[in-house]
């Protein structure tokens, strides 16, 4: 009983040892008084956890070229508000309103939280999260009033 009890005093001190992933709040990252409106092409999408991540080329106002990468909900999130693997092929134009990252630091590439994201047909949808602090901008339909 003597040795159980000092293995598992042993893996639980070495487990908390170990760095963890934790899920952020969109304060710890993103400036909610640095809103952002992009356009560009989806250069590559990452369906990862916790987080997706959307990579475009954005075209900025003096006609310049900058990458971003614009974080979205869980990849669960954003296949049920439906953007797909398939509705992201890289070429895609889309438009994406979100908040720059706090550091405001674009090296390697610039970082957004991305809010919504609109087609090339005019299809907007959200593809933030919810609860994590972001600012309610009447993105997300859950914050909509109801009639």
């Amino acid at each position: 009983m003597r040795i159980r009890t000092i293995a598992t005093i042993c893996v639980a001190g070495w487990l908390a040892s170990l760095p963890a992933n934790a899920h952020h709040a969109f304060g710890a990252e993103f400036d909610a008084d640095r809103p952002v409106l992009l356009t560009g092409k989806v250069t590559k999408v990452e369906w990862v956890n916790p987080h997706a991540w959307v990579h475009i080329d954005a075209v900025m106002e003096d006609g310049s070229i900058e990458a971003w990468m614009v974080e979205g909900g869980t990849p669960n999130t954003l296949f049920r508000a439906g953007i797909t693997k398939k509705s992201l092929p890289p070429g895609t134009e889309i438009v994406v309103r979100g908040y720059q990252s706090k550091d405001h630091a674009c090296n390697p590439v610039c970082k957004a939280n991305g809010r919504d994201l609109t087609f090339p047909d005019g299809r907007q949808l959200f593809m933030g999260s919810s609860g994590t602090g972001a600012p309610r901008d009447g993105s997300d339909p859950r914050e909509r009033p109801r009639n």
